[in-house]
């Protein structure tokens, strides 16, 4: 599959070079992968042009909405986007050690990758506090269940901090 970088589209949220290609998740379908060297705490993901934030309830209360919850990711509080038109970086796969840290939509190098490294985050933070994601964790087959805001952003800014020192 050819990323809309290789087909000449502009995708300004992927900052590093980057492919579309088949995951080595079981399971995931493709995968988003950096085409060089990215350093540990690097921006690998950006807000861009996000059109409008949902609150959680409107998601679940209006049919159009809903119909694309698999397309819903969480950005703060009980914000959240609803992007069905798939952009490139919704190949980011799920990992309960994940490539990349999610933090308030920005998604950081959680350690240093080498060229052809999977970028993948920790669902959990981008689902709603106690959703349940609509398949299990590939590498140790557990349920992957929405945080609260508070814990996600506890958790990302830990960790965060520890990688920046």
């Amino acid at each position: 599959m050819r990323s809309r970088q290789e087909q000449g589209l502009d995708d300004p949220m992927i900052l590093p070079r980057y492919r579309i290609a088949d995951s080595a998740i079981p399971g995931a379908g493709k995968g988003l992968f950096v085409d060089e060297f990215v350093a540990a705490g690097r921006v690998v993901t950006a807000p861009d042009q996000i059109d409008r934030t949902h609150a959680w309830a409107e998601i679940v209360a209006s049919p159009s909405l809903s119909a694309d919850l698999h397309a819903a990711a969480r950005w703060f509080e009980d914000r959240y986007t609803v992007s069905p038109e798939w952009p490139d970086e919704c190949y980011v796969n799920h990992s309960f050690e994940p490539t990349g840290i999610w933090h308030l939509g920005f998604i950081f190098a959680a350690k240093d990758l080498s060229q052809g490294t999977e970028i993948t985050v920790d669902y959990r933070h981008l689902l709603s506090p106690g959703q349940d994601e609509s398949f299990q964790d590939a590498a140790t087959g557990e349920k992957i269940t929405g945080l609260s805001w508070q814990e996600s952003l506890a958790l990302s800014t830990h960790a965060l901090a520890r990688l920046l020192g």
